[in-house]
């Protein structure tokens, strides 16, 4: 028998996750909303600051203090990752010999909330003495021209996020202020990569360790059935020896070759939908699905598996691997499973 302690503790307990759930999702929709005013906002200030790192020969040097410097860190990952150097200089160290991170031809982006951060100071004095291209990220409260916020006037652009409210019930923790820095260095970055003209290539070339890169640059080619086990039947070919070349080669298709070049594809589903006593001595070409989806050999995988997984009357399991109309490979979507591509 359940005790009145144990049923007033699962009433706590329940009372617990509600409030929890609510503090969720009062922080998920605040910043939602300041994520919404940032990108209606966005002006021909940020122009201007993609048009300044767009040019920087040398390196982006990214730097904040507290939780604004957590963001830096993965703002100069980012740039760095899509085809613009980046470094993070905190700004302690740099009052103490890591200035000298900073060279000529290199770019500044240091992050503040207040804009009044007094420990970047020094990079910034750094930054106009040498005539380093300085750009700020700040909040509504430290933009240019509030009082004392030197870090906005000292900058050749500054980015000031709007005004919205912290998730935090005290108004202190900063949470809703770094969710925009974090998605503002986010469009920078993608901003400057559409600029670049960054592809896949040169994303493989920067994580030749990361599955992501192994998956995403993954093409057709690399994983496709070739050669002789390439299902192919002539059009004179009976759904006999279409079964039985679909048996052999275990993809569960074959296709219709006529002078050369792919006509038609008949599927397991077709032989199911097409059962009837005298199915085997049918013609392939009564049978077979005519000008199947095809794709090339130098697509990505995740495009044939987008191609699969758009469905239809009948779902596609396998497309064959074309080039001006001619059969050179085969895939199913296991190989994309197998390979990562998913």
């Amino acid at each position: 028998m359940t005790s009145a302690r144990t049923q007033v503790s699962r009433i706590d307990k329940a009372a617990a996750d509600r409030v929890g759930l609510a503090a969720a999702r009062r922080t998920l929709t605040i910043g939602a909303e300041a994520l919404a005013t940032l990108a209606a906002g966005l002006d021909r200030d940020f122009a201007v600051a993609v048009d300044c790192l767009a040019e920087v020969r040398g390196r982006v040097v990214v730097s904040g203090m507290g939780k604004s410097g957590h963001v830096a860190r993965k703002i100069a990952a980012t740039l760095s990752s899509t085809g613009t150097p980046a470094l993070f200089v905190h700004p302690g160290e740099a009052s103490h010999g890591d200035l000298g991170m900073i060279a000529a031809g290199d770019a500044v982006l240091v992050l503040s909330n207040s804009g009044k951060t007094a420990e970047l100071a020094d990079i910034v004095a750094y930054a106009k003495r040498f005539r380093i291209p300085l750009i700020a990220m700040v909040g509504a409260h430290g933009g240019p021209g509030k009082p004392g916020a030197f870090v906005a006037d000292a900058a050749d652009v500054a980015l000031a996020l709007p005004a919205a409210p912290e998730a935090c019930p005290l108004g202190l923790a900063p949470t809703t202020s770094t969710t925009m820095m974090l998605a503002l260095g986010d469009a920078l970055a993608v901003a400057l990569l559409e600029r670049k003209g960054f592809s896949s290539d040169d994303f493989r070339a920067l994580h030749p360790g990361g599955r992501l890169a192994r998956t995403a640059v993954t093409r057709v080619a690399d994983i496709m059935h070739t050669g002789a086990g390439v299902p192919l039947l002539p059009p004179t070919a009976s759904m006999g020896e279409a079964l039985i070349e679909m048996t052999n080669k275990g993809l569960g298709c074959v296709g219709i070759v006529d002078n050369g070049r792919l006509i038609g594809i008949i599927t397991d589903g077709d032989l199911r939908r097409h059962m009837a006593p005298n199915l085997l001595e049918r013609s392939v070409t009564e049978i077979m699905t005519a000008d199947p989806r095809t794709i090339g050999p130098g697509a990505l995988a995740a495009e044939a598996l987008g191609i699969m997984n758009a469905g239809g009357p009948k779902p596609i399991t396998t497309l064959f691997i074309t080039e001006d109309g001619r059969p050179v490979g085969v895939l199913h979507i296991h190989d994309c499973l197998r390979a990562g591509v998913a």
